[in-house]
């Protein structure tokens, strides 16, 4: 983070991802924030820490992404592997994993068509 942050910003960083799971309203407090003091009070202020930190657990979520579409592979008639498939796709795609597709053309005799002139003299 490029930005100085007071300690218990830091903290509330810290914990968010960790032990608060994500919850707001635990980090606050584990951050050692008042009872008086809202969830949207810290957080506003810390959003693009937040975004940052979010898109790398994200990426750091797609190894296990990953392994869960070859569990499936493995294990095809697993229940709730259709939901586990789509959450998978969805955590890679989130973390620029996307499915690239290519389309090859070929021919024989390759042929180009040139539009027709407008004016002869050209």
């Amino acid at each position: 983070m490029a930005r100085n942050l007071t300690e218990k910003q830091q903290k509330f960083l810290d914990v968010l991802f960790e032990e608060a799971g994500g919850n707001l309203v635990k980090a606050k407090k584990l951050a050692g924030y008042a009872d008086a003091v809202t969830s949207r009070q810290v957080a506003e202020p810390l959003a693009d820490e937040i975004a940052e930190l979010t898109k790398k657990f994200i990426a750091s979520s797609a190894t296990k992404a990953a392994y869960s579409m070859f569990e499936i592979m493995n294990n095809p008639t697993d229940l709730g592997n259709k939901e586990k498939m789509a959450a998978a796709k969805d955590v890679l795609d989130r973390g620029g994993f996307v499915k690239t597709e290519k389309v090859e053309v070929t021919a024989a005799s390759p042929l180009f068509i040139l539009p027709q002139k407008d004016n002869e003299n050209e």
